[in-house]
C-alpha cells in the first residue's frame, strides 16, 4: 500500500534543504563553463549554387557553369552547353560535298581556315586525291597564319580577363595584318571558305608572298613585346603559376589534346606525330612544359607562334609555280566508305569522321572538335580553386563555343 501519509515539519524542512542545495550546485556549475555564442548569420547554409554565365563575358561565348561554393571556394563546377547549337552534323547529311566547306566556317569562328581543312582532308581521304605540291605548301600557310590569328585573339581576351588591357591592343595589332592577307587571298576575314576538295580555290595575288615575308620577319619582336608585358609580370604569374594543374595521364584520360597537354609534358601534335600535306619536309619543334598549369599553357601558345613563323618561312621558300587543285569530279561521289581524318587545329585535334553510302551526300558527318572535348577537363581543373580562378582556367582552355555547341 503506499504511504499517504502527510509529511511532517521536520521532513518539509530537509527536502527543502536539499532542493536549494541542487540549486545552488547547478548555478555554480553554470558560471564555471563558458558559454558559446555563434555570431548571427544570414543565411543558414555554408554553401551555394551560382550560375556563372551564359551571358559574363569571361566565358568567352554562350557557356553556363553552374558552380557550387563555399564563401570564395569552388567545390563543383557542371558546364551547361547547348546555347549555340545548330545542328551542324545534321546539316552536313542535307548538302553535298562542297557546300558543306562553308559550315566548318563557323564551328571554331577564330579559326576557319583550319576548319576547311580538316573536313577537306576527310573528303580527299575518300576520294584518294593527291593534293599538287603547291596547293599543300599554301595550305600549310594558310594554316599556320590561322594559328596565329587564334592565338593571338586567346593572348588578347585571356590578358582581359585578368586585367591586362595593354596585351589585347597588341595582340589584336598584329591579328588585324594577318585577316588582312586573308582579305587579299580569298575576299573574306573571319569565315574563309578558303579551301576546296582537292586543292584551293585561288592561287597567291601578286606581291602577296613579299608582303607576308617582310610581317614574319618582323613579327618575332612583337611576340617579344608580349613576352615583355606578361611573361614575368609578378601580377601575370600570381593568377596564372599553379592554377589549374593537371598532369599527363589525367590529360590522356579527359582526352585533352593541343597545348593544354603539351603543357602537361606530352610531345603529341599531329603534325608531327601523324604528318598530312607537307610537314613532314619541314624543320620546327613541339613546345611542351612541364608543371601544366595556367602560366605553362600560355608559355607553350606564345613559343608555338614563334614555331609558325619558322614554318611560314620555310613554306615561302618551298613554293614553286604549279597546280592548286588536283583532279577532282565535277560531281562528287566517293564509294561507300566510313574514313577519319584530323588536323592540329590552335585548340586541339579536330577532326571529321564521314560515312559515304555512294551519294553526293555524305550519309553521316561527325565532328571531333577540341574545344568540347578540353571543356569536359574543366570540372578538374576548377575544384578547390577560388571564383575568380575560374575566369582564368576558361581562358586557358581556348574554347570557341561555336565548336563546343555546333
Amino acid at each position: 500500500m503506499s504511504d499517504d501519509r502527510p509529511i511532517s515539519g521536520p521532513e518539509k524542512d530537509q527536502a527543502a534543504r536539499t532542493a536549494d542545495d541542487l540549486k545552488a550546485a547547478a548555478l555554480a556549475a553554470a558560471e564555471s563553463v563558458p558559454v558559446s555564442v555563434e555570431p548571427p548569420t544570414l543565411f543558414e547554409v555554408q554553401e551555394m549554387e551560382l550560375n556563372f554565365g551564359p551571358q559574363h563575358p569571361s566565358t568567352h561565348g554562350v557557356l553556363r557553369l553552374v558552380i557550387r561554393v563555399d564563401g570564395e571556394k569552388i567545390l563543383e563546377t557542371k558546364p551547361d552547353v547547348g546555347y549555340l547549337h545548330r545542328g551542324t552534323e545534321k546539316l552536313f547529311e542535307t548538302e553535298t560535298y562542297p557546300m558543306g566547306i562553308p559550315h566548318t566556317d563557323r564551328l571554331d569562328y577564330v579559326a576557319a581556315a583550319t576548319n576547311n581543312h580538316a573536313f577537306c582532308l576527310t573528303i580527299e581521304k575518300l576520294l584518294a586525291v593527291e593534293i599538287p605540291r603547291r596547293a599543300q605548301l599554301i595550305r600549310v600557310i594558310l594554316d599556320e597564319l590561322q594559328r596565329l590569328s587564334s592565338h593571338l585573339v586567346w593572348l588578347g581576351t585571356s590578358g582581359i580577363d585578368l586585367g591586362a588591357v595593354t596585351p589585347f591592343w597588341y595582340a589584336f595589332r598584329e591579328r588585324e595584318q594577318i585577316l588582312d592577307f586573308f582579305e587579299e587571298y580569298c575576299g573574306a576575314r573571319l569565315t574563309l571558305n578558303c579551301m576546296r576538295i582537292g586543292g584551293l580555290p585561288f592561287d597567291l595575288t601578286a606581291g602577296w608572298v613579299e608582303r607576308l615575308m617582310e610581317f614574319v620577319d618582323d613579327l618575332p619582336s612583337r611576340i617579344d613585346d608580349y613576352e615583355q608585358l606578361l611573361t614575368d609580370n609578378r601580377i601575370w604569374k600570381k593568377r596564372t603559376v599553379g592554377i589549374g594543374v593537371i598532369s599527363g595521364q589525367e590529360c590522356i584520360e579527359w582526352g585533352v589534346t593541343g597545348p593544354v597537354l603539351r603543357a602537361s609534358g606530352v610531345e603529341w601534335d599531329l603534325r608531327r606525330a601523324q604528318p598530312y600535306e607537307c610537314y613532314d619536309e619541314l624543320d620546327f619543334a613541339i613546345p611542351t612544359r612541364t608543371n601544366g598549369d595556367t602560366y605553362d599553357r600560355y608559355v607553350v601558345r606564345v613559343q608555338e607562334m614563334r614555331q609558325s613563323v619558322r614554318i611560314v618561312k620555310q613554306c615561302i621558300d618551298l613554293l614553286e609555280p604549279g597546280d592548286i587543285r588536283g583532279k577532282v569530279p565535277r560531281v562528287i561521289k566517293p564509294i561507300a566508305e566510313e574514313v577519319y581524318a584530323s588536323i592540329e587545329s590552335p585548340k586541339g585535334e579536330l577532326g571529321f569522321y564521314c560515312v559515304s553510302n555512294g551519294t553526293n551526300r555524305p550519309y553521316r558527318m561527325h565532328v571531333r572538335p577540341p574545344s568540347f572535348i578540353n571543356l569536359q577537363a574543366l570540372p578538374r581543373l576548377a575544384k578547390g580553386h577560388l571564383v575568380s580562378d575560374l575566369v582564368a582556367l576558361i581562358g586557358t582552355i581556348d574554347i570557341v563555343l561555336g565548336e563546343v555547341d555546333r
